[in-house]
């Protein structure tokens, strides 16, 4: 493969095989500094063309609770009664500061994840 800017589909699948050639390449050679300048390329592309949205709040909490088998009765300590856990997460109550602190200590949840405005039932779209 040529070294050249990947514009389009059949390019990014090209440097995509290239990078599976010299996965293995060592250090310090020519394949590996060609791997290091198509790995750049492609996650450029792949930046542009396929952006990871960051989830809402809501969104996040439900992902972290799930990937520790988290209950709703797990939340109680982070933001309160079992009416406010239920609240919170059926979008009724937004987060508050205090919150968002307990969440990205107990759960390591990002807080700039937390602090993004999110669609809740008190605000319409």
């Amino acid at each position: 493969m040529e070294l050249r800017p990947i514009r389009t589909e059949k390019d990014y699948q090209e440097a995509l095989q290239e990078i599976e050639l010299l996965f293995n390449a060592a250090p310090n050679t020519p394949e590996y500094d060609r791997l290091d300048v198509i790995s750049t390329l492609v996650e450029a592309y792949e930046k542009a063309h396929f952006p990871i949205t960051v989830p809402d709040p809501i969104e996040a909490i439900q992902y972290y609770m799930d990937t520790r088998g988290w209950s709703r009765r797990d939340l109680e300590p982070c933001l309160g009664s079992r009416a406010r856990v239920s609240e919170v997460l059926s979008r009724k109550r937004s987060l508050t500061l205090e919150m968002i602190r307990k969440l990205n200590q107990e759960l390591g949840i990002p807080a700039e994840i937390l602090i993004q405005p999110y669609e809740s039932a008190q605000t319409p779209a």
